[in-house]
């Protein structure tokens, strides 16, 4: 809190010389001081909320809800702030390079989304609202983490966890002797709807306990309960859009994204939306068929997982033996970037992390220079948020001399002593995209931290995330990390030409819970300037059924008790942001394809015209560069199945 506290004073003091410097507003004085400004704030502000997600404490949340509205206030500080705003479009563009162009224009838009140019009546209200959100959104945080680790399914019995691999059993007998239940066993939950121990429980009662315990979330009659919170966000969101001049939150947010309009992203959801709800209710006969009873939403991923080892001759359990985190990670996820761009990845255990499950590799080039350092946090506690994500400690930038430090954070059950943490398929997935988000930051090459890294629209920022998932199940790649954790024997190669052929199997389910945390997503933040919304399940429901989407058997993927994605990370009216990115991945992998796959020049120019430059041009013209053109759709339609 005092670095904090002295880092705002630190900065205003800054700005307060910007706006009073008598000499007449240049590119240097004003925007560069700018970007020179806040340097102990930021550093203070990213260990911080480093830390209150990945390794909360009873007095870090108490903190949190104090530093929430301080900084919101500072911003306001900032972006309110007219004679800053007014000296900002003094400068002159004439002269000026593309980055610090683009630059000038960025800081004129910011300026004006944050409402600079309002009075003052509206300003004061503005920043009321702000103040609300930012405490709102600590709340629904701070509630959704305490309630997912009460609903943690406890059990009497090894027997009814039966279906689970004896490693799972006994990272279950771990979690619940931490929790204080000797003797028993505790299944912790992640944050989606769906849980991993659904595939292969084979108790039905208890999968349907776990399920239900999921889906109730912050929505239970208690103090945890976030609908409320939820309400009151997009209310205030709404509120806000209002004042600054859109119809609504959803309009505000597609202004500052890559997509043109609210109207072009609702339109095509809602073209994907009956394609993907037709090929689920296939997918659902077939399982029916299996199951020889109707399917319910608990039974979908054990008689899901059940059609592939039968159909496809998949079998999800077999494989996890073979997907060993740390053959993982360095055979896998560290081998692909060594491949790919000459990485290497050495252990620095004499740097100490903000927990002792966190692991730190200095990150060099080909020729041994340094690039940055990452950090791994992967497996679950209390303390953590759910789900997965990757966070800047220290963004590159040429101007300040700062190289990258970045965090991967993922939500994997932590083994007993001395046990191997295996890992499903979806959680390999996860190791590969997180690291393409690490990817992002550690290779960004820009002038100016504005523009470092992961700084770029909310709709682009998974772009390469997700391209790095394509290096999963290559043949080189697989064949170096997927070995037996016991014997050290390879994945068969025909067990990988099976998982292949899978792939489109489950996508009906897989885009259609997708596309129901889209679209709700999209409706809490299309509610008119004074809309209240008093049931918000009730809502929930109604906009799931608007958009043809309330299907029975697949919830969406995130509900409002726990859609932390939008009321509490940064994705409001953005979710779509997923399959937005998708359709330039898509694209992106025909063309590593078509030029020869895993080999150092087709990365290095993705590297060079698209992973380095962050947001120092325009995403989408950076793509066209690298591309020749804009992203075609069929790519996506063919891997989803929805053409």
């Amino acid at each position: 809190l005092p670095a904090i506290e002295s880092g705002i004073a630190e900065q205003l003091a800054e700005i307060d010389a910007i706006v009073a410097n008598p000499e007449p507003a240049t590119f240097e004085n004003t925007l560069v001081a700018l970007e020179q400004s806040g340097q102990q704030l930021f550093r203070a502000v990213v260990v911080f909320y480093n830390n209150s997600s990945a390794h909360s404490t009873e007095v870090l949340q108490q903190l949190e809800a104090k530093i929430a509205p301080m900084l919101a206030e500072h911003s306001d500080n900032i972006y309110l702030n007219a004679a800053l705003a007014t000296r900002c479009a003094q400068v002159s563009a004439e002269g000026l390079d593309p980055e610090s162009s683009r630059l000038l224009s960025e800081y004129l838009k910011a300026f004006r989304r944050a409402g600079a140019q309002l009075g003052d009546e509206s300003k004061a209200r503005l920043r009321g609202i702000n103040s609300q959100i930012s405490s709102l959104t600590t709340t629904y945080s701070q509630r959704l983490l305490r309630d997912t680790n009460d609903s943690a399914l406890l059990v009497d019995t090894a027997a009814e966890l039966d279906g689970l691999s004896s490693e799972d059993v006994a990272a279950a007998a771990e979690a619940a002797q931490q929790a204080g239940h000797a003797g028993k066993y505790l299944l912790t939950l992640i944050l989606p709807s769906a849980q991993p121990p659904l595939e292969t429980l084979t108790n039905r009662g208890v999968r349907q306990r776990l399920f239900e315990a999921s889906l109730a979330r912050g929505s239970r009659d208690n103090e945890n309960n976030v609908l409320g919170v939820a309400a009151e966000l997009a209310a205030l969101r709404a509120e806000r859009a209002d004042l600054l001049g859109y119809a609504s939150h959803a309009e505000f947010a597609m202004d500052d994204q890559t997509a043109p309009s609210l109207s072009a992203v609702r339109s095509m959801l809602e073209t994907l939306a009956p394609a993907a709800v037709r090929n689920a209710k296939v997918e659902a006969d077939q399982l029916a068929a299996v199951a020889g009873h109707p399917i319910e939403a608990w039974d979908w991923a054990y008689y899901s997982a059940m059609v592939q080892r039968e159909k496809y001759r998949v079998d999800a359990v077999m494989l996890r033996e073979y997907f060993e985190l740390e053959r993982v990670l360095n055979d896998g996820v560290f081998y692909a970037a060594h491949k790919l761009y000459g990485l290497t990845f050495e252990p620095r255990e004499d740097l100490i992390g903000y927990h002792p499950d966190v692991r730190i590799w200095e990150v060099k080039i080909a020729d041994g220079t340094g690039l940055g350092l990452f950090l791994g946090d992967y497996f679950t506690r209390d303390e953590k948020n759910g789900g997965a994500w990757m966070n800047p400690l220290v963004e590159q930038s040429t101007l300040l001399g700062h190289q990258s430090v970045v965090v991967n954070n993922l939500n994997i059950s932590k083994p007993a002593p001395g046990e191997p943490a295996l890992l499903t398929p979806d959680q390999v997935r996860t190791c590969f995209h997180e690291f393409g988000h690490a990817l992002h930051g550690l290779f960004s090459n820009v002038t100016f931290p504005r523009f470092s890294g992961t700084s770029v629209a909310r709709d682009f920022v998974e772009y390469p995330s997700q391209v790095n998932e394509m290096w999963i199940l290559d043949p080189e790649v697989v064949g170096n990390y997927a070995r037996h954790y016991q014997t050290g024997a390879p994945l068969d190669a025909t067990v990988v030409e099976r998982m292949k052929d899978a792939s489109l199997w489950g996508e009906g389910f897989g885009t259609t819970e997708y596309l129901g945390a889209a679209l709700l997503d999209l409706a809490w933040h299309e509610l008119s300037p004074g809309q209240q919304i008093s049931d918000p399940l009730a809502f929930e429901r109604d906009a799931l059924a608007a958009a043809g989407l309330a299907v029975e058997q697949i919830p969406p993927r995130y509900r409002t008790g726990y859609f932390k994605h939008i009321f509490a990370g940064g994705y409001a009216a953005g979710y779509y942001s997923y399959i937005w990115s998708e359709v330039l991945d898509a694209d992106t992998v025909e063309w590593f394809k078509e030029n020869g796959g895993l080999i150092r020049a087709n990365a290095d120019q993705f590297r060079a015209m698209l992973l380095s430059r962050g947001n120092a041009a325009d995403p989408l013209d950076s793509f066209r560069s690298f591309r020749g053109r804009d992203a075609a759709l069929e790519p996506l339609l063919n891997r989803r199945g929805l053409n």
